[in-house]
């Protein structure tokens, strides 16, 4: 019993606790000298405008992009500075910003103070996202699968029934003898096609283009002739399905990150801590925007679904600012509920962004083969990956 009485013991100071931290505030103890509402609204109208702006831009030039070769430098270089920016901004900005917000002097000192929320919530964020990363893969890899099965099935129902009119047009002229040698040969080819096809399935890129190059190997669409070319890019499906479960993982930590941000500012009534934000704070979204935007043009989405990405990651930081500057009159960003709000967002986010940029950007392409055998291609990737990881990091001292 002496062990369950010091458990309940534990756990009841604990869960006082937590009912304390959010009836609780407290304020900052200081006053802004510089405040000044107008001139802050201004700043903030500035802003949103500066903020979508660049972060509109950051996001569409990888798109843009997609016209170079893929596997170009310039590209590669590119890719490996998108994943220096997102691994700073997951270790330097998020996991900084949570462990500053639960580790502020207006928390409880139980249980705040007692254990290391920040590092735990984002290791549970981490795992959370490799399970999110295995279960969302398998979805699309069974939906892609059913198609590509669906689609093997009906050039194989087209080439029966080609065979079945050319059999019935022939019949006179197989009996006379004339197509006699050619029926054994017409039946082998249907049969070649259907194993030709499935041959091939499981190297085939997502979308309608796949299924264009099927049916161009099968030789059943895009002319007379019989096509069998051995088109094997680099891309296959499992490639396909990975970029795009990284474009939705990526955009969804980034996007939380956001909207704390954007409320940050958007609270603010001084002027002197608005104005290195504005431009900080641009540079950040344009290098986070570049970062998304080199991820959802290796995904290959439709433009809609690409379009889509990059407006909700535009305006996502500018709504924060629009919520923000309603709220400011009524908010108090040394409450309890708005410290662990955003100490646990940060660190959450933190742990999403580490380990995609470690697992489905660094590693990927760091240790792929082509890497392996290139060493002016290890040299650049490198060099801007380092640079990527740099300038994010320097954006630090500012926001």
């Amino acid at each position: 019993m002496s062990l369950l009485q010091d458990f309940w013991q534990f756990l009841r100071p604990l869960s006082s606790g937590f009912a304390e931290s959010f009836t609780t505030s407290c304020d900052s103890g200081e006053s802004d000298p510089c405040r000044d509402d107008a001139a802050a609204l201004t700043l903030k109208l500035a802003a949103m405008a500066s903020i979508l702006i660049a972060g509109a831009a950051g996001v569409s030039i990888p798109l843009v992009g997609t016209l170079l070769p893929s596997n170009g430098g310039l590209m590669r270089g590119a890719k490996a500075f998108a994943a220096g920016v997102i691994l700073a901004t997951g270790f330097v900005h998020m996991l900084s910003g949570g462990s500053d917000a639960l580790s502020d002097p207006c928390l409880p000192e139980f249980p705040w103070k007692m254990f290391p929320f920040p590092e735990f919530f984002a290791m549970v964020a981490a795992l959370l996202t490799l399970l999110a990363d295995f279960m969302i893969t398998g979805y699309y890899e069974r939906k892609q699968e059913k198609m590509m099965n669906q689609s093997v099935e009906s050039l194989g129902q087209a080439g029966s029934a080609l065979s079945d009119t050319g059999r019935e047009i022939g019949s006179g002229l197989l009996e006379s003898g004339f197509l006699r040698d050619q029926e054994d040969g017409g039946k082998l080819h249907i049969v070649g096609m259907r194993a030709h096809a499935d041959h091939h399935r499981h190297s085939l890129s997502m979308g309608a283009e796949g299924f264009e190059a099927l049916a161009k190997r099968s030789g059943v669409s895009g002319g007379a002739g019989h096509g069998h070319g051995h088109d094997h890019g680099d891309v296959g499906l499992d490639s396909g399905v990975r970029h795009v479960v990284v474009s939705q993982i990526l955009e969804m930590g980034i996007v939380s990150h956001s909207i704390i941000i954007g409320i940050s500012l958007g609270v603010s009534h001084s002027p002197c801590t608005i104005r290195p934000l504005l431009v900080a704070l641009s540079f950040h979204q344009f290098f986070e925007g570049f970062a998304l935007g080199g991820c959802v043009a290796e995904a290959r989405l439709t433009p809609r679904g690409s379009a889509m990405m990059a407006f909700f990651f535009a305006v996502t930081t500018p709504i924060g600012v629009a919520v923000g500057t309603a709220i400011a009159s009524s908010y108090n960003s040394y409450s309890v509920a708005a410290l662990v709000a955003e100490g646990v967002l940060d660190s959450l986010s933190a742990g999403i962004l580490v380990y995609m940029a470690l697992v489905d950007l660094i590693a990927a392409d760091f240790l792929s083969k082509k890497m392996s055998v290139d060493f002016k291609l290890q040299i650049v990737s490198y060099c801007f990956l380092f640079i990527g990881a740099g300038m994010m990091s320097a954006l630090a001292i500012w926001a």
